[in-house]
């Protein structure tokens, strides 16, 4: 089991290094389209949608890096109160309840994938990148995030929590 839990971490570690290189890909595009615009006063075509994919795909990939950190938003009022039974029954229900609308998340955006993929979809734009390059951060960043999900729930029932964990907020 804690094999498991190293390797979804490890996976989700990555996809926070990726997520990283995303943002700061964007924010050297945008650099460049300004340069481009008001130094140059030429146009440009493929920056203002490259950056609006990659902010997204960062957004999507970077999200189980996120939950393993513990970086999400917690409202944490009630289980405060609780007692370490009640919170480990309470972060257990919260996290089931996010592992079941990421896996139908995923399942919609793979099937939004695929029909990208096979019927050959691209952008509207000028640009015209594949759209299923567009669309792969969605199945793949939230596929991800439900498996992070499933070893914070199985690290709360075995009474493995280790830092990073949907348990943690009980100290």
């Amino acid at each position: 089991m804690a094999t498991l839990v190293r390797f979804v971490r490890g996976l989700s570690t990555l996809f926070g290094v990726v997520a990283a290189a995303a943002l700061i890909g964007a924010c050297l595009v945008v650099c460049q389209m300004v340069f481009m615009r008001y130094v140059l006063s030429a146009s440009t075509i493929w920056q203002t949608e490259f950056v609006l994919y990659a902010i997204v795909a960062a957004t999507l990939l970077g999200s189980p890096y996120v939950l393993a950190t513990r970086g999400h938003v917690n409202v944490d009022l009630v289980s405060h109160y609780l007692g370490p039974m009640a919170r480990r029954v309470l972060n257990v229900f919260s996290a089931l309840l996010g592992i079941a609308f990421c896996i139908l998340l995923a399942i919609s955006g793979w099937r939004y994938f695929e029909e990208a993929w096979s019927e050959g979809w691209v952008t509207e734009s000028v640009w015209a990148p594949p759209l299923w390059i567009v669309l792969l951060p969605l199945p793949l960043g939230i596929g991800l995030l439900s498996l992070q999900y499933l070893v914070d729930i199985v690290c709360i029932v075995t009474g493995h929590e280790t830092e990073g964990t949907v348990g943690d907020a009980e100290q």
